[in-house]
């Protein structure tokens, strides 16, 4: 298939995705927003997202995918699950959203060439959500740091939880480092997005975000140290200076990490290990192990369960955990098995993020910002797509004429 251009209105779809996983639960804002409304946008954002996404695509083509086609696949014991309607209507609402998150991203496969347009449009995009963010906290410090979250940055303007905030901000200083390293973008420009959002991810107070960013950002430029001298400065320096924080700040950084948590708090993860317990001594019967018990809110006893695997197990069962789990293992074998350069940095430090943050996080199981950055890792493995080959032009035969033919006979 030949290489295509990449329409600006892929950019405005991939926008319109970011909007729609946003979610509708998290503080309260300046302005009350109704849940109705926040799911009407949100859901209305999807519509959008496939219906421009086919627009641009109307002859279907589509590129292999085996990330999309197992995403395909979870859909099969998602809609098992959920005919039954055990977790209510909503659950199959739910699946008719993945359906077409799903079929979305098939549409947008058509460009995934290895290069870094999505990787563009997806700092942009998460970058006006952290300006928004930024935007509450100007407006009103009290609603934007609230008691409720023991003072920690929340969305105020549109309802965003810390740890949401806190992946957004450590997802895009993570591809800019990998770009400035790769001198695809200058040093001002990675200022302006890196700075605000480190500012952001320490008033969060999101460890797992953190330790995401610090271990993917690890990985991935590790991935370059043999072939970049950027990356092997950049990685030295790093050593050196987080010697010196550790030493210097020990106590102000222990403080943070704890947030005033008490040990035993702390090494229960907040109390997520109780629910997580719960969760698997609960009786299950054969289907219910299998195709779990359709796709809900990601909690149990009305609790958040915070694990994507305990989370896929809960709602899709065994398939649904064998499919993540393939997910993953795909993408990451796929990056191993690239030669080192910026897309496949860029790729390992998403799908690292992706896995460290799945013990804390719920989200890879249904349309998410974790498949989001997912999405974006396979469009940088997927290989360039081959342009035609040029036939060589037909060269006209010279008629000689009959007496030539004779002469040259005798």
């Amino acid at each position: 298939m030949a290489a295509d251009r990449t329409p600006k209105i892929v950019g405005t779809v991939w926008g319109l995705l970011v909007l729609n996983t946003l979610g509708s639960a998290g503080a309260k804002t300046i302005v009350p927003l109704p849940r109705s409304l926040i799911q009407m946008v949100t859901m209305g954002a999807l519509v959008a997202a496939f219906a421009l996404a086919l627009a641009v695509n109307l002859r279907l083509r589509i590129r292999a995918s085996a990330f999309v086609f197992l995403l395909t696949l979870l859909l099969v014991p998602s809609v098992i699950s959920s005919v039954d309607l055990e977790s209510g209507f909503g659950a199959l609402f739910r699946c008719a959203r993945l359906a077409l998150f799903v079929g979305t991203l098939w549409l947008l496969s058509r460009w995934w060439d290895g290069g870094l347009t999505f990787v563009r449009h997806h700092i942009r995009m998460y970058f006006a959500v952290l300006g928004s963010v930024a935007a509450g906290l100007a407006i009103s410090p009290g609603a934007a740091l609230p008691d409720l979250y023991g003072g920690r940055l929340v969305g105020a303007l549109w309802p965003l939880t810390p740890p949401q905030i806190g992946q957004y901000a450590a997802v895009i200083i993570g591809l800019t480092v990998l770009l400035v390293l790769g001198r695809r973008t200058d040093r001002g420009s990675a200022a302006v997005v890196i700075v605000p959002s480190l500012v952001l991810l320490a008033l969060t107070h999101t460890r797992t975000a953190t330790i995401g960013l610090l271990a993917g950002l690890a990985l991935a430029i590790g991935s370059l140290v043999l072939t970049s001298a950027a990356a092997r400065r950049f990685f030295a320096w790093a050593v050196v200076c987080a010697t010196v924080a550790a030493v210097a700040f020990s106590s102000a950084l222990r403080a943070w990490f704890l947030r005033g948590q008490s040990q035993e708090n702390f090494s229960n993860l907040t109390g997520r290990a109780k629910v997580w317990d719960a969760l698997l001594a609960a009786p299950r019967t054969t289907s219910e192990y299998l195709f779990g018990a359709g796709l809900g809110d990601k909690s149990f006893g009305g609790l958040p369960i915070d694990n994507s695997w305990l989370a896929v197990y809960q709602e899709q069962g065994m398939t649904g955990v064998a499919l993540v789990a393939a997910v993953i293992v795909v993408l990451g074998g796929v990056a191993l098995l690239r030669p080192p350069s910026l897309s496949r940095a860029c790729a390992i430090f998403l799908i690292s993020y992706c896995a460290i943050a799945s013990y804390t996080e719920a989200g890879l199981g249904d349309a998410s910002p974790y498949l989001l950055h997912l999405g974006v890792a396979a469009s940088l493995l997927a290989a360039p797509a081959a342009a035609p080959a040029l036939s060589a032009p037909e060269i006209p035969r010279r008629r000689v004429p009959r007496r030539a033919r004779r002469t040259e006979v005798a």
